[in-house]
């Protein structure tokens, strides 16, 4: 894991162990999934990037009345 990763992760957990964990698992399985021997914020930024646009609409189904 990069230093810049280090810090990212510990500024995003504010403080919070358990959301701080929760993300390093989440970090360590998608790079055992892409077979990758260090973790950055390049892969960071792919976990955890918020879709936008069409993407994001895609996953919502209209509220049915």
């Amino acid at each position: 894991m990069t230093k810049e990763l280090i810090t990212t992760l510990a500024e995003h957990a504010a403080g919070n162990y358990r959301i701080l964990m929760t993300m390093a698992g989440e970090l360590l399985d998608a790079a055992v999934q892409r077979d990758l021997k260090q973790l950055d914020e390049k892969l960071y930024l792919e976990v955890f990037a918020v879709p936008t646009g069409p993407q994001r609409a895609r996953g919502r189904q209209p509220a049915v009345r």
